[in-house]
């Protein structure tokens, strides 16, 4: 009978520290600016969408849970701004409202970036697989907030605060199945793929280094017959 004394135990913290990660990395590349979140981490009762703009996203598989990140109105303008002037964007053609359809797009996928670099890490590090729908994203007013049900066994719920270049404060809110994942066999976790090693595979000729077949009697047959 093995014990477990000396195997590494990865809890809701660690899976919580892999998404802070995540929306840390993501954010800060799509937007050349430094984001980063506090050290303590509240233990909640219930997941909520609030004001000014909330976006959430279910995932399944090996663990089940819900994502949900409230930005305020000035968070999420200073994201979209940043990440739109990234992308070569004229700064008089950017929408100037947090209401805006396309800063709710823009965030939506934004927010579509961090659970798949999350997924990703769960793939790599935990071995195990996890599917999301497609983000939500609500622009909602000062009186509205919205409890999201998880349909969770036996949930456990907590909330991060993160913090914007500019000081600005977006949170996040992670609700999963009580749930421990145990090293029992030594692996290395594989390393996320280049996406410029991609790239480059991608935009390869096929036909560099292949040789071309010499014909054969049946295939000078076939070309006879027209076929």
């Amino acid at each position: 009978m093995s014990t477990t004394d000396n195997n590494i135990v990865y809890g809701t913290e660690d899976i919580l520290r892999s998404l802070c990660n995540s929306v840390t990395k993501v954010l800060s590349i799509a937007t050349q600016s430094q984001i980063h979140y506090s050290g303590m981490v509240q233990r909640i009762t219930k997941t909520c969408l609030k004001p000014d703009i909330g976006c959430f996203v279910l995932f399944d598989g090996g663990f089940s849970g819900l994502v949900v990140i409230n930005f305020s109105s000035s968070a999420a303008m200073e994201l979209y701004e940043s990440y739109m002037l990234h992308m070569g964007m004229a700064k008089n053609e950017l929408a100037t409202s947090h209401t805006s359809d396309e800063v709710g797009n823009v965030m939506g996928e934004l927010m579509n970036q961090i659970v798949g670099d999350f997924t990703g890490k769960v793939a790599r590090e935990l071995q195990t697989h996890i599917t999301q729908n497609q983000p939500k994203m609500l622009a909602l007013n000062k009186q509205v907030m919205l409890s999201v049900d998880t349909n969770l066994d036996k949930p456990e719920s907590r909330r991060v605060t993160f913090y914007t270049g500019r000081n600005n404060i977006f949170y996040l809110e992670l609700a999963m199945d009580r749930t421990e994942f145990i090293k029992m066999n030594d692996f290395e976790a594989s390393e996320a793929p280049d996406p410029d090693e991609l790239l480059a595979q991608v935009n390869t000729p096929s036909g560099a280094g292949s040789v071309v077949p010499e014909s054969t009697e049946h295939d000078d047959l076939l070309k006879s017959l027209g076929m």
